[in-house]
């Protein structure tokens, strides 16, 4: 099942659903079509664009900011699917301040790491095992980042995203 962008009346990105739940959006005229893919869902009478990008008619009030969750996945798309420490392809996640020696496991503490760094650094902090990260951790900031954590992001979508949303 392919899904859409579900932009708020605004512009804002709010969600991505389903492809069949934006084309019910469309139909029950609560949203416009933005882009639409090269498939068709077909009926008996008329054949409708798979919608891409949709965006509401009215504008609907986030009441409030939702908690990004910390996970495996989510770091590894705040990080880019890369080691913090060396730049390649990222395959664990490592505690800056290990919880060993007291740290916690919170998004300023968790990097994503491949196996050589993190068997390298093991338990260590990062002063007595020689390694620097390149980017320091921060919690994600935009709600945008969810959409990134929750799979691939389409070309068309990357307009309404904006790149400052896709990392912290």
């Amino acid at each position: 099942m392919t899904q859409s962008l579900v932009l708020n009346a605004t512009f804002e990105p709010l969600c991505v659903v389903a492809s069949r739940r934006a084309l019910m959006l469309l139909l029950d005229q609560k949203a416009e079509l933005l882009h639409q893919t090269d498939r068709v869902f077909r009926s008996e009478r008329v054949a409708l664009a798979e919608p891409s990008v949709v965006r509401l008619r009215h504008y609907v009030k986030v009441p409030y900011q939702a908690r990004i969750a910390l996970n495996r996945r989510a770091v590894f798309a705040r990080d880019g699917h890369r080691c913090q420490y060396c730049g390649a392809v990222a395959e664990n996640i490592d505690h800056v301040i290990p919880r060993s020696r007291g740290g916690l496991h919170t998004w300023d503490n968790v990097v994503a790491s491949c196996r050589p760094c993190n068997a390298r650094k093991r338990d260590h902090l990062l002063e007595d095992s020689g390694m620097k990260l390149r980017r320091l951790p921060v919690v994600p900031r935009e709600r945008t980042f969810i959409l990134v954590a929750s799979g691939r992001i389409r070309s068309e979508w990357e307009a309404y995203l904006g790149q400052s949303s896709l990392s912290a």
